[in-house]
């Protein structure tokens, strides 16, 4: 890896700034003191019935065909929003929609969504067509709710386009 500082030590970064910048991942993590692993990850899950996700599939596939997904509002709104919704109910969470996050000047700006319980929370970043450099901004995201929230591990999640 090349050694290089990437951020300008005056200059202000918005958590959309990491989406938009060149580089790759990797470098721009180091910035902040950390890196880049990657590696199959499991996550935690429930034996608890989910009796609704079939309804929730069935909705979105019989409306898909007909939505214009070409605007984020409209992914938003009808593929992120549902599944959001459903995920409150089932785990009594707390789901805060561009919540506002201020650390420092490196790591300032809105979260698209924080979904929070007693012992978890979650980092969505709703993209457009670009896996890579949303999961960049997600992992700052993730970086500066480190310094704000008291937890060991966080979970975050990108979602693009029509997926």
């Amino acid at each position: 890896m090349i050694d290089r500082k990437i951020l300008q030590e005056y200059r202000e970064y918005s958590f959309r700034s990491y989406f938009e910048l060149p580089y790759e991942t990797d470098e721009i993590l180091a910035e902040f003191d950390y890196s880049l692993i990657k590696a199959e990850l499991g996550l935690p899950h429930t034996s608890r019935e989910l009796g609704e996700i079939g309804s929730l599939k069935q909705r979105i596939r019989a409306t898909l065909p007909f939505l214009s997904l070409s605007s984020e509002t409209a992914r938003r709104e009808s593929l992120v929003s549902p599944v959001l919704l459903d995920l409150v109910r089932y785990c009594q969470c707390q789901l805060r929609f561009e919540y506002t996050l201020n650390v420092n000047s490196w790591l300032k700006g809105n979260l698209d969504y924080l979904v929070q319980s007693n012992q978890d929370l979650l980092v969505i970043a709703a993209t457009n067509d670009d896996m890579t450099r949303g999961f960049t901004q997600l992992a700052v995201e993730l970086i500066a709710m480190s310094h704000v929230a008291d937890k060991k591990i966080f979970y975050g999640a990108v979602t693009m386009g029509d997926v």
